[in-house]
């Protein structure tokens, strides 16, 4: 038995990016038609590579600066998502090179909130496997001031549970601005202790 299940959601990609420093104040992902997915991510990113130093996300399991397998390597968000945290802000639009995000797509509802461990295909074959939701923190709000002044300091609360996802690259391969991407999900139930 298939331990993952294709669905019928599908999304389009709508914009794509890759921050290449490591200057988290002028957080900065220029945007780019097309991406080469590797194990260890977008070549060059700040988030590249098959592991990671541990950081406050994973506190709880080890010590700050522990390798760990990185799971982190893509940023991914939904246009849908984009537009309400614009919103809850009182902006008319976020510019996803100023979030740090590696990917928008469009077309998934309550993307942020995919299960762990779901996938997205491209039809290159190259794969993403999900992690989980990509928590907000300040860096994005301070890399917004730019554009938006004092209602920057919005963003945290306003993407609260509507930040996306992160991911690394499961099956390698090419990702484009326009392709449309499946969504496969864990076959299994919801956990209930």
């Amino acid at each position: 038995m298939p331990a993952l299940k294709p669905t019928h959601y599908t999304a389009e990609i709508v914009w794509l990016g890759a921050v290449m420093t490591d200057d988290r104040a002028n957080l900065m992902a220029p945007a780019r038609n097309m991406l080469e997915l590797a194990f260890d991510g977008v070549a060059g990113a700040f988030h590249a590579g098959l592991t990671r130093p541990a950081c406050v996300r994973v506190k709880s399991q080890y010590a700050k600066g522990t390798r760990i397998r990185n799971e982190r390597q893509l940023s991914i968000i939904s246009q849908e998502e984009l537009e309400q945290i614009a919103a809850r802000m009182g902006v008319d639009a976020l510019n996803p090179a100023r979030l740090g995000a590696t990917m928008v797509i469009k077309g998934i509802a309550n993307f942020t909130h995919v299960p762990p461990s779901s996938r997205l295909t491209a039809p290159s074959g190259a794969t993403l496997t999900i992690d989980m939701e990509n928590l907000p923190c300040q860096f994005p709000a301070k890399s917004l001031i730019v554009d938006h002044g004092e209602s920057a300091k919005k963003f945290k609360s306003a993407a609260k549970d509507r930040r996306g996802v992160t991911a690394w690259v499961a099956a390698e391969g090419s990702v484009a601005v326009g392709d449309i991407l499946t969504l496969h999900i864990p076959n299994q139930p919801s956990w209930s202790p």
